[in-house]
């Protein structure tokens, strides 16, 4: 039996391990998982929005009107509210990096103590033993068995069996034995530090969302100095205005133009969405990572962790013995589980199987090793056993025909064998008996089917991508109801893209794929225009996680698969990925939503200003009445609605397809606004108290119709939407219909004629807008069909 204290040696004293830490030889690493607090408070302060603001601000003070500044608030909720939730989010994201790292056993001058990997310092001396992961590069300077699995490197599965002074590099993971390692190389020099930063080095997918957000941006900056000035000229000169009074037009007109809350509200829903996926232990790395999640189509993963799990169970034990009964087979397997301090996955099934049972007396053992593929026993009545490879004990047996038989099912089978002889570690004796034949097959997740059946739902096609025969991954992707598809193996693939392309959209299990082939057919499947989500754990799967839109690593997979995936599952549960895939198609969609809201007003507000200053009249709004507005038929609903649950999966082209929704509101808002104006210009007049009754009937006409705008977005109505649109209109009715209100607002609705112009000039606005919605549909169908017989033509 091998345990820690059987290789213990001395350690560093606390002065030299001082002594290294002021040097910087310490397991130190910059991970990256979030931003520093420096760099979101600038991101949220140093905006376009928050400049444009602060500008037009400064213009209402020069004009004494305070109350017209209310909007200046917004530079505060826009900043604060995004620092707060991205503040939120790194806290996060800081905490499950933090629990994604293991403690790890050093010996030092004082003792054996547990560290933080993050505390290792060079020459300190690392205990490992079977489960460990090696957490720094160094030299072997004492070993007791120890098996090393380097696969997570070089993507070979066979343990390797280090000697005293070899090297062991970070990442690797202790599978048998025990040892001692004198760190050489930590921190940034270590080598999984450095395939991290390479990894991290790579260029993440861009963001569609965003880049069309700053496009949007880009293009209001330009049309707000034009207008502006326009509405200058027309509150100044041809208006006659006080500077004052044409400065407060001037900012109400251009205030709405920005589309203020679409930038906060896409960092916050992002920001929102890190921390519910969080708390399922799900560690998004990059913000932009949400918007990707919500397009993905195509799901490709591995058998192994995924519709299994580690551990494998015993199908069935058959006794080949005539000599022997079911019940001494048992006992026999029981005194081998018993004997093995560390038993490894099928060990470890067996022990399961037997239960409680009374183990045969053990006088001697031989634990297992990979190098021997055996484990012996000898009982107390002197008879010597042993488990193992059928090949390794029964060479030549004809039990092996039925071996192959059900490994070809996916299946693993162990031989346990009577022998006759000396039980020596060193070599088997010539004579053995077959005893039994002990098939074990994976276990499988009891959530697999329930995944499976999710992305089946939401029409995700998925691919199961593994080292394993194909008839083997078959059978177990069967067990969990995987829809029937073509099985491949990836050893015929064929080099021609395109037919690389066919072959990776028809299967459905790929078997013996190589790491490097991975790659290919993540390639392959988004050159044919899929959103490709990759698992992998290993360092062999690094580019294809890189190549995959949305990389995804098992948090005990290796530092350079987590690092350069966008998605960490720190649990390692694939059940966990349908809620990642979910809450990315909630986010997206509701950005999608109300990005609606907020472009309609930039419509009504651009073409608003623009015929009032066409028409040389003074512009119907005070900047107060464009914040009470925003507030009430955009601002509060969009928040809610933006948090709000939507499973509908992202499509590409944001900007078009925004626009084609705003505008028939922004149309329709400008029109009825403007329309109730001009009517109530005729009927009221314009003189002093006059402008401020017609003022409020364009005000009343541009609420009533915003207020369409805001139901047709929030459809399918659901009763919580009801209350809330029932809750804007209250709020707005408390500002418009109280003296308080009318007096700080500067609202007159006391006048009947300002009703009777406001109330069908809204009507007319709403059939306006169902009007150009319409027109704008048929318009997109018929480009539709033109693109799709032009695609049939080719």
């Amino acid at each position: 039996m091998v345990h820690r204290e059987a290789v213990a040696i001395g350690g560093l004293t606390r002065d030299e391990v001082d002594e290294r830490v002021a040097r910087g030889d310490v397991n130190r690493v910059e991970t990256g998982t979030s931003r520093s607090l420096a760099e979101i408070v600038r991101s949220n302060t140093l905006t376009r929005v928050n400049a444009i603001y602060l500008v037009l601000f400064l213009v209402v003070l020069t004009t004494g009107h305070l109350l017209d500044g209310l909007f200046g608030l917004l530079i505060v909720v826009n900043s604060a509210s995004g620092m707060i939730q991205e503040v939120r989010a790194k806290r996060t994201l800081d905490r499950l990096a933090l629990l994604n790292r293991s403690p790890v056993t050093v010996q030092r001058a004082e003792g054996v103590v547990e560290l933080d990997p993050a505390r290792l310092v060079v020459d300190d001396l690392v205990r490992l033993a079977a489960g460990d992961q090696v957490p720094v590069d160094g030299e072997l300077v004492g070993t007791a068995g120890l098996e090393v699995d380097e696969s997570l490197l070089t993507g070979e599965s066979e343990p390797v069996l280090p000697a005293v002074g070899d090297r062991l590099l970070s990442g690797s993971v202790v599978v048998a034995g025990a040892g001692v390692l004198r760190a050489t190389r930590v921190g940034e020099d270590a080598y999984a530090a450095r395939l991290s930063r390479e990894a991290s080095a790579f260029k993440r997918p861009s963001s569609d969302l965003r880049a069309g957000i700053d496009r949007i941006l880009r293009y209001i900056t330009w049309a707000l100095v034009p207008v502006a000035a326009l509405t200058v000229v027309n509150q100044l000169w041809i208006n006659d205005q006080a500077p004052s009074d044409a400065l407060r037009g001037m900012v109400a007109a251009v205030v709405p133009m920005v589309p203020e809350g679409l930038v906060l509200m896409t960092s916050v829903a992002m920001a929102v969405g890190v921390v519910r996926l969080g708390r399922r232990q799900c560690l998004v790395q990059d913000l932009p990572a949400m918007e990707a999640l919500a397009r993905v189509d195509v799901v490709c993963f591995d058998k192994t962790g995924t519709l299994t799990e580690d551990g494998m169970r015993v199908r069935s034990v058959e006794v080949l013995d005539p000599a022997l009964d079911a019940e001494r087979v048992a006992a026999v397997l029981a005194a081998l589980g018993a004997a093995e301090e560390r038993p490894n996955a099928s060990l470890r099934a067996v022990i399961e199987h037997v239960g409680d049972r009374t183990p045969a007396v053990a006088t001697d053992a031989v634990p297992f090793s990979s190098a021997r593929r055996w484990a012996g026993v000898r009982t107390g009545d002197g008879r010597a056993w042993a488990l193992g490879a059928p090949d390794v004990l029964l060479p030549g047996h004809p039990a092996l025909d039925r071996v192959a038989a059900e490994a070809a099912q996916g299946r693993r089978v162990l031989a346990l064998a009577e022998l006759d002889g000396a039980l020596d570690p060193a070599a088997l004796p010539a004579g053995r008996t077959a005893a039994a034949l002990v098939v074990l097959d994976q276990r499988i997740r009891p959530e697999a089917a329930g995944t499976l059946a999710y992305f089946a739902r939401q029409h995700v096609a998925v691919k199961v991508v593994s080292g394993d025969a194909p008839n083997a991954v078959a059978a177990v992707a069967g067990q969990v109801g995987l829809p029937a598809g073509a099985v491949l193996d990836a050893r015929d693939l064929p080099e021609d893209p395109a037919a690389l392309a066919d072959a990776a959209e028809s299967a459905v299990v790929l078997g013996r794929v190589a790491p490097e082939q991975k790659r290919g057919l993540v390639r392959a499947l988004t050159a044919r225009g899929h959103t490709v989500a990759m698992t992998g754990d290993g360092v062999n799967d690094v580019l294809a996680l890189k190549d995959a839109d949305v990389g995804v690593a098992m948090g005990n997979g290796s530092p350079a698969a987590r690092a350069v995936a966008r998605i960490v599952l720190l649990d390692s549960d694939f059940a966990t990925l349908p809620h990642v895939v979910a809450e990315g198609r909630r986010v997206i969609a509701n950005i999608e939503r109300v990005a609606t809201l907020f472009l309609s007003k930039t419509v009504y507000s651009i073409l608003l200003a623009l015929v009032v200053a066409v028409t040389t009249v003074p512009f119907p709004l005070l900047p107060r009445h464009v914040t009470l507005i925003a507030w009430f038929t955009i601002g509060i609903p969009a928040t809610v609605l933006g948090l709000a649950p939507n499973e509908e999966a992202a499509r590409p082209g944001f900007v078009r397809r925004v626009l084609t929704s705003a505008v028939p509101g922004g149309v329709a808002v400008a029109a009825a606004a403007y329309g109730a104006y001009a009517v109530a210009r005729a009927v009221i007049g314009d003189g002093q108290d006059a402008h401020v009754r017609a003022a409020t009937a364009a005000f009343l006409a541009l609420v009533l119709t915003a207020f369409d705008v805001l139901v047709a977005v929030a459809r399918p109505l659901r009763p919580w939407k009801v209350g809330l649109v029932a809750a804007m209109v209250l709020g707005m009715g408390l500002a418009v219909g109280t003296p308080l209100g009318q007096r700080l607002f500067v609202l007159d609705p006391t006048d009947a004629r300002v009703w009777a112009v406001a109330v069908p000039a809204a009507v007319v606005g709403v059939l306006l807008r169902r009007l150009t919605a319409a027109l704008l549909r048929r318009a997109g169908a018929r480009v539709g069909a033109g693109d799709r017989s032009g695609d049939g033509n080719t």
